[in-house]
């Protein structure tokens, strides 16, 4: 079968894996002040080339650092950018009286820049370290508008959101991107949360009481993409990830990608789109009908939230249903998440971490070759 040539594999991840225990222990003794950022920073550099080897020894062509320098997926990249600022995070108590831990506050409080090269440095460690592709993940600059709606964006800086906000993300983006192919790299991945909870009736709800349309964000978002694709350097491949959710191992939303399918994949201008489907809460694969020629949709059928193995001849089989609505060749396989998007990690062992991508690897090379 031929291979579009977009993707480096039809095998691929979204990015995070498990810390190790040094990892995890090295970041406290930061954070209690026993070690300064030099010496963090040595144990994340071992880290990340033990799990360059780790992705390497199962089969896979794009690489990524494990998302080992991060605390959360979203906020140690945002929180970066001129104009935005982070708050602590909090709990809230659950119906069964348990504390769950709410991740911290995001807000703009002045016009958003890029003032400095985030990724720079660690791209080029971790080019430095494989001879595969590298992958970088970020957040999708729609982070900055979802979780707090216009409430949460500065009207002293921004009057009107269209178009001055969008576009003084748009261009932070993009020198984002630029400094990074400037280095070399050829793969960025954009990691939303947003277009998903859009398909839950209860977030759908939740955007109208704070003022949005939740019919009408889906395009606004696609568009605001656009504007970061538009200014994307020539030969970069950049890929969409959406999630409902993946802090250890839970979820926060469910429904079908049907609200959100038409201005995803038929509007966004992006390469690729990395689309959950571990389970009932993503419905099924007819909004795959939208996907227009030229794109690959790599279908996330192995959890990462549970440890069990899936069945190779039930991922062969939802594939089969997936090629139904779109050509089997713009299709790929991957984990429907990542292994940790949080420091936290999910509730799965390193070894089965390692079994999940065995399976994806081996499955993708006997479905396409």
């Amino acid at each position: 079968m031929s291979m579009l040539p977009i993707l480096p594999s039809r095998a691929d991840h979204v990015g995070s894996f498990l810390r190790p225990a040094y990892l995890l222990q090295a970041r406290n003794d930061f954070g209690q002040g026993r070690i300064d950022a030099d010496a963090l920073r040595a144990v994340e550099d071992r880290a990340i080339a033990e799990i360059v080897r780790f992705q390497e020894d199962v089969g896979l062509q794009a690489i990524t650092d494990g998302e080992f320098r991060r605390t959360y997926f979203h906020l140690d990249f945002l929180e970066q950018l001129g104009g935005v600022h982070v708050g602590e995070p909090g709990t809230r108590r659950r119906e069964d009286g348990s504390e769950e831990l709410l991740p911290p506050t995001m807000t703009v409080v002045d016009r958003v820049t890029h003032v400095r090269d985030i990724q720079l440095a660690d791209f080029r460690y971790l080019r430095s370290r494989t001879t595969r592709t590298p992958k970088v993940t970020i957040p999708s600059p729609t982070m900055l508008h979802f979780r707090g709606g216009r409430a949460g964006i500065s009207a002293e800086h921004y009057p009107e959101l269209d178009p001055a906000f969008y576009e003084d993300v748009a261009d932070a983006y993009g020198r984002e991107l630029a400094s990074l192919a400037a280095a070399g790299c050829t793969y960025v991945q954009m990691d939303d949360t947003n277009l998903a909870y859009l398909c839950d009736d209860r977030m759908r709800e939740a955007a109208r009481a704070r003022g949005d349309d939740p019919d009408e964000l889906p395009h606004r978002y696609a568009t605001f993409i656009n504007r970061v694709v538009d200014r994307k350097p020539a030969g970069m491949t950049l890929a969409v990830h959406l999630c409902r959710g993946n802090f250890r191992s839970t979820w926060a939303a469910q429904g079908s990608y049907e609200p959100v399918a038409e201005a995803l994949l038929s509007e966004m201008n992006v390469d690729a789109y990395f689309l959950e489907y571990d389970d009932a809460r993503s419905g099924g694969f007819g909004p795959l009908r939208f996907l227009p020629k030229g794109k690959i949709v790599v279908l996330g059928l192995v959890s990462t939230k549970l440890g069990a193995l899936e069945s190779k001849d039930d991922i062969k089989r939802r594939i089969d249903e997936a090629a139904r609505y779109a050509p089997l060749e713009q299709l790929a396989l991957s984990p429907q998440c990542g292994f940790s998007s949080t420091v936290h990690g999910n509730d799965i062992a390193v070894e089965q971490q390692r079994r999940k991508l065995e399976l994806v690897v081996e499955t993708a090379r006997e479905v396409w070759g």
